[in-house]
């Protein structure tokens, strides 16, 4: 059987990791098309709508005629938490399979796959009047240092577990604290979960894990053609939108260099040469969660391997099984 046969039925869901430049994204392209998947984005930067060069986001093209979800479609400057992607990957989950087609969710974010096979604890919503608050707070304070040593005074046990310099951690520290009177570590610990069973349930796992080696001379490659294809210009339109530098969206692997090389801070060799580095080491964190967190997933080292063992894992949904 070769990988454009379709076959007549399918699991709840495929779940593909890897980490970045690993391939995962053509191999989630290849199994859409054995199985009508849908693919579905677990990849935390790649949300982001004015974030697709230097998030590796799938172009138009590479996505084809196979239907994406999750991609580009928040707002950088907008506050994005693993809770909000758990909720719009089960609403997309539920909607796919009510189509009568397969939810493929591929990313290298660890923590959704986390979330989603595991649940989440459920922490009640902030006000936005205590949201803007704390936010002005900082602002006023210029320092996240400051706004710690709030969080130690009210809440010395959870600003221990947090770094002075995390302004986003303590923000939602101090914003959780203020909205329910409960320390976040408390919410951490409890047995209140939001979760769907359903999600873990008949799925197909698998995590993409080509040699480092392999993964590294990819990574410089790419990283070349993200800036052939404009990386330097969305880096400066991304740095140039005023929003908080402390957003993920802005912590993006080249936004700070390549403004940095725009504005004459940086050498255009020394700027690249960060880049790389930084997403090598992004890759290699990447790897080390998905062996220590994601132990019992298959792992391949090719994508070939990877589908090899999807057919076989798809025999047992064959119509006349």
């Amino acid at each position: 059987m070769d990988s454009g046969t379709q076959i007549a039925s399918a699991p709840s869901a495929v779940l593909i990791a890897g980490p970045t430049a690993s391939g995962k994204s053509s191999l989630a392209l290849r199994l859409a098309e054995i199985v009508d998947g849908v693919i579905i984005n677990a990849d935390s930067m790649q949300i982001y709508d004015q974030l697709s060069i230097l998030s590796a986001r799938p172009t138009v093209k590479e996505m084809g005629a196979i239907e994406h979800r999750l991609y580009g479609y928040v707002a950088p400057g907008e506050r994005y938490s693993v809770g909000r992607w758990l909720d719009d990957a089960v609403e997309a989950i539920r909607d796919v399979r009510a189509g009568g087609q397969c939810p493929i969710l591929v990313g290298g974010t660890g923590l959704y796959f986390k979330a989603l096979i595991e649940g989440l604890n459920v922490v009640p919503d902030v006000p936005e009047a205590i949201r803007v608050f704390w936010e002005a707070e900082l602002d006023r304070l210029e320092a996240p240092e400051a706004l710690h040593a709030v969080l130690v005074e009210r809440d010395p046990a959870m600003a221990a577990t947090l770094k002075p310099a995390d302004g986003q951690r303590i923000l939602r520290a101090l914003e959780i604290l203020d909205a329910t009177g409960k320390s976040l570590l408390d919410w951490q610990k409890s047995d209140a979960l939001r979760h769907d069973p359903a999600i873990a349930e008949g799925a197909i796992r698998m995590a993409l894990c080509p040699p480092r080696e392999l993964v590294y001379a990819k990574i410089e490659k790419r990283f070349d053609q993200m800036v052939e294809l404009g990386g330097i210009d969305e880096a400066v339109h991304m740095a140039g939108l005023g929003i908080d530098p402390d957003l993920p969206a802005m912590k993006a692997i080249g936004v700070s260099y390549l403004a940095d090389y725009d504005r004459g801070a940086l050498d255009y060799d020394e700027a690249i040469r960060l880049c790389k580095r930084d997403t090598r080491r992004y890759a290699k964190r990447q790897m080390t969660w998905i062996r220590n967190q994601m132990a019992d997933w298959p792992l391949f080292d090719s994508a070939e391997a990877a589908i090899a063992h999807f057919l076989i894992e798809m025999k047992k949904y064959k119509v006349g099984n």
